[in-house]
């Protein structure tokens, strides 16, 4: 995952049937401390045992600014700032936790951080296993194919916009919503809502259709972008609309001769999309 994306994306690994929250940050896997503390401790009170440690370890107080942090991660709030460490500075922590189950934790680190080396250096391997998790979810290999292209389209149109200057999180949102509004009639946000999703990725719950003019609004605003090399938030805010609105007349051009709406209510939460059929 490349950096100055549009937000940090929170995976979930697990550790002998526990969930360790990580993300990516200064392109490698940071973890979230208070998770690993749990799964090495069992403490129903993972923040204060942290507390406790550092009162302990008076050398891991000194350096705990070194140590610890905040990195935007996904909770059941919403995205949240949380304590993140690296594989070194988990290892640091480990130091300071006498519980048996910190060698094979150590392993297990070793083995993430060495998989995530190995999908820098081949991205196939990170796309296999992308595509592996959806057909774990019981996606079906046809919207796994599309999903995966989507993701490829969207990451070309991020580098443009990253290279013509836009580098904060909001102005990408902004971006991301006037293209949606262009194509669907609605913003990311009010998609959601349309779906009755809450902290869901919202493409994971598109179906074929959906997913196809997502693509064919981010895609256009690339090609235009790039044709009229704009530069600056301002001039790339109106490509997005431009972009947009080539998906949004082919939408509404299809659900006039199809007689059928393009966009949906129903998602994926209750049963996977490979044994569903929408309608």
């Amino acid at each position: 995952m490349k950096k100055n994306k549009l937000e940090e994306t929170t995976k979930i690994a697990l550790f002998r049937g526990k969930e360790v929250r990580k993300t990516i940050h200064k392109n490698e896997w940071w973890f979230v401390i208070v998770d690993v503390i749990s799964v090495l401790t069992d403490s129903v009170q993972p923040e204060g045992y942290i507390k406790d440690m550092r009162r302990r370890d008076t050398e891991l107080a000194k350096g705990w600014g070194q140590i610890a942090t905040l990195l935007l991660i996904k909770t059941a709030g919403g995205f949240q700032k949380v304590n993140c460490a690296n594989t070194e500075s988990i290892f640091r922590i480990i130091q300071s936790i006498p519980s048996p189950k910190a060698e094979p934790f150590k392993r297990w680190l070793a083995r993430v951080g060495y998989e995530r080396i190995k999908e820098i250096e081949d991205p196939e391997l990170a796309t296999k296993r992308t595509k592996a998790l959806y057909k774990a979810k019981g996606y079906s290999d046809a919207w796994i194919e599309k999903r995966m292209r989507g993701i490829a389209v969207r990451e070309t149109l991020t580098d443009q916009w990253q290279k013509r200057g836009v580098k904060l999180k909001k102005e990408y949102a902004i971006l991301t919503a006037e293209i949606s509004k262009a194509t669907f009639g609605m913003t990311p946000s009010q998609y959601k809502k349309f779906k009755k999703l809450r902290r869901e990725n919202l493409r994971d719950h598109m179906n074929d259709l959906e997913l196809i003019f997502t693509m064919l609004g981010e895609a256009s605003t690339t090609e235009i972008t790039k044709n009229k090399n704009a530069q600056g938030f301002d001039r790339n805010k109106k490509t997005a609309k431009q972009g947009g609105s080539v998906a949004g007349k082919a939408r509404k051009d299809l659900e006039r001769k199809s007689g059928k709406k393009v966009s949906i209510k129903e998602n994926y939460l209750k049963i996977p999309e490979g044994r569903k059929r929408l309608k």
